[in-house]
């Protein structure tokens, strides 16, 4: 049975949301979910459901890391529900961890703790996205600000095999964020690392303008994490004024009421679609382990999708298949 830990009291509506997409989970599935954070407050959402048993264990820890601390000394407390929820899987008795706590924290604990996978010189955060042909990766989402031309080079690698693996494409289409399509068109970050992919056997598709990305022109999108954070925050934003706008225009149409019913299962699907709830969290790949960050203001459903995320790279192993990419690309050097 694989043990799934999840930080308690990380996120915004912590720990409800939390409490409640674990037992969605436990109910379904046969999966340990481990709880770490303040026992009280976590059995006052387990007391009606007695027939979880041992699905559902809790780690009780008191101390959590703020949505507002400074990252540097969070990750010194040696007691948050963060960093112990990441230790179990260090220590062997978790085989992945999901926070929606601190972002940055979350990613400096998985990467002291669990450290890098070989020949990896910076993790990036992999963030699925919505287009108009399913889903593309973004990466890096915001681990790394200022990137190097091979970072980049090490993203598409890591992006490929996860795409392969949550979505079972034989050979995704790799794109490099910039400005043109030309090789010769963005900064020199870009240009330098377009010659580089050009050399790889990765399907790399050349450059990718950002008004094609949703149009599913590429499964996987490489940029650094500054420009990746942006599109990732503009994208959610868009998604979530567009379905205001919709129904304010909707509404604003004398037969708006009729209209309404008439296109509302066309809205409730388009709405699901742009969700980011749907996958729940972004993996954090180019660490020895399972590790996802989710949004802060996760939802009880987002919660349970980033769970079952977690056990569907886990049982995948999705970091030794980068590793092993990595590692032929090198040479094993």
């Amino acid at each position: 049975m694989l043990r799934i830990a999840v930080d308690a009291m990380g996120g915004d509506f912590a720990p409800d949301v939390n409490v409640l997409g674990a037992y969605e989970v436990a109910v379904d599935q046969d999966v340990e979910i481990i709880l770490v954070g303040d026992e009280q407050k976590i059995k006052s959402f387990l007391t009606d459901k007695k027939e979880l048993k041992g699905n559902i264990i809790i780690f009780h820890t008191e101390d959590t890391i703020k949505m507002d601390e400074n990252v540097s000394s969070a990750i010194r407390r040696r007691n948050t529900s963060m960093r112990i929820a990441v230790q179990l899987v260090r220590d062997g008795k978790a085989d992945a961890v999901i926070s929606a706590g601190h972002s940055g924290a979350m990613m400096a604990l998985s990467y002291l703790l669990l450290g890098k996978l070989p020949d990896v010189e910076r993790p990036a955060i992999a963030a699925v996205m919505p287009c108009l042909k399913g889903h593309f990766i973004l990466l890096d989402a915001g681990a790394n600000v200022d990137c190097k031309p091979e970072h980049l080079l090490q993203f598409a690698f890591m992006g490929d095999a996860y795409h392969k693996a949550l979505f079972g494409t034989q050979s995704p289409r790799i794109a490099l964020l910039s400005i043109g399509e030309e090789g010769s068109k963005g900064n020199e970050l870009t240009k330098e690392a377009f010659k580089l992919l050009q050399a790889t056997t990765l399907n790399f598709t050349g450059n990718i303008e950002g008004k094609d990305i949703f149009f599913g022109l590429a499964d996987v999108v490489v940029c650094d994490g500054f420009i990746g954070n942006i599109v990732l925050k503009v994208g959610e934003g868009l998604a979530d004024a567009l379905m205001k706008m919709l129904k304010r225009e909707v509404a604003d149409v004398i037969t708006g009421k009729i209209g309404y019913m008439m296109i509302k299962p066309a809205i409730r699907s388009f709405k699901k679609k742009i969700d980011y709830s749907e996958y729940g969290g972004a993996l954090l790949l180019g660490i020895n382990g399972t590790s996802l960050i989710c949004h802060g203001r996760s939802s009880a459903k987002a919660i349970k999708n980033a769970i079952q995320v977690a056990v569907k790279m886990a049982t995948k192993q999705i970091y030794k298949n980068i590793s092993e990419n990595l590692n032929y690309y090198t040479g094993g050097n």
